[in-house]
């Protein structure tokens, strides 16, 4: 992230600062675009296609900040993702000929996503399982070092950590409980 917090652009963009608001776009653009990407079914996967959905749910999500309450730097990020999954549902639910009344949280594409190919299809699930069962700060540091690509500077502004070596070891541990759950340990 750069010098200005998040909380700081939030709170000029909430006052109708459309640079703050630019920046908040800059500023996590790109990696939700990464993280969905391994999300999104392959129809979806063009550059293109990857960019408008994050895109409108950033702008969806950031007309509506009178109503963020601000927890922290790793909370923004989880509640811009959780954007980015309804906008994903959303195409979902256009897309299906059937009608469908709520589509389940473990909606998938039948074919493998980026993410999915890389680590096979059994592993992504015991993956997604493991990180189901951390503490919300130990997820959101996985998350954000493996799947966001976040410095550890950066870990350590989402996970409110003194240093980026406290969020080395942070993350260290949270992968560490990762490897022992999805070793069946």
């Amino acid at each position: 992230m750069d010098h200005e917090s998040s909380f700081a652009l939030i709170e000029r963009a909430k006052a109708g600062d459309s640079d703050a608001l630019d920046e908040l776009l800059a500023r996590y653009r790109p990696r939700l675009r990464r993280w969905a990407s391994g999300r999104l079914p392959r129809n979806a996967r063009s550059i293109s296609d990857t960019e408008d959905i994050v895109q409108d749910a950033l702008i969806r999500t950031f007309r509506n900040f009178q109503t963020f309450e601000q927890r922290g730097e790793w909370a923004l990020q989880a509640y811009l993702r959780r954007a980015v999954l309804n906008r994903v549902r959303d195409e979902l639910r256009r897309s299906d000929t059937r009608l469908r009344s709520e589509l389940p949280d473990d909606a998938v594409s039948p074919e493998l996503s980026p993410l999915e190919a890389a680590m096979g299809a059994q592993t992504f699930a015991r993956y997604e399982a493991a990180l189901a069962d951390l503490s919300d700060t130990d997820r959101e540091g996985v998350i954000a070092r493996l799947e966001l690509g976040c410095s550890y500077e950066e870990v350590a502004t989402l996970l409110d950590k003194p240093t980026a070596d406290a969020a080395r070891v942070a993350v260290s541990r949270a992968l560490a409980k990762v490897a022992e759950a999805m070793s069946g340990g």
